[in-house]
């Protein structure tokens, strides 16, 4: 299973950024999809991550700015991203697991990333 990436970009400080990652393959369900990010020098971190049921939870860092959204028919997920501070430039990554192929085949994916930079 892949996961494409895509929406990342220069904005500046209280601007607006929509991400988005497709996930293809022989899929057969999705259960987590997240989005994970990396500052350099810096470890990846959780950003948000949404259930197949649309449970969703946020880093601390992100709630009331950033929203996580998905769209089970087209298996893509979405981070709507409110507010950007410069504290929010990273290497965002997004992930997901599931079930995969007619042998039901257990998936973890990582997308492939997409830079944010926030200026000041």
């Amino acid at each position: 299973v892949q996961l494409q990436a895509s929406g990342g970009g220069l904005v500046q400080a209280g601007g607006s950024l929509r991400l988005s990652c497709a996930a293809s393959g022989k899929i057969i369900s999705i259960n987590d999809m997240g989005w994970y990010r990396q500052a350099p020098g810096q470890q990846r971190e959780l950003v948000a991550i949404i259930s197949s049921a649309g449970s969703t939870n946020y880093a601390d860092s992100v709630k009331g700015r950033f929203t996580i959204s998905r769209d089970n028919a087209k298996n893509t997920v979405y981070l709507q991203m409110n507010s950007l501070k410069p504290e929010d430039t990273a290497v965002y990554y997004c992930n997901a697991d599931g079930i995969f192929s007619s042998h039901y085949s257990i998936f973890h994916s990582w997308g492939q990333g997409t830079q944010v930079t926030v200026s000041s």
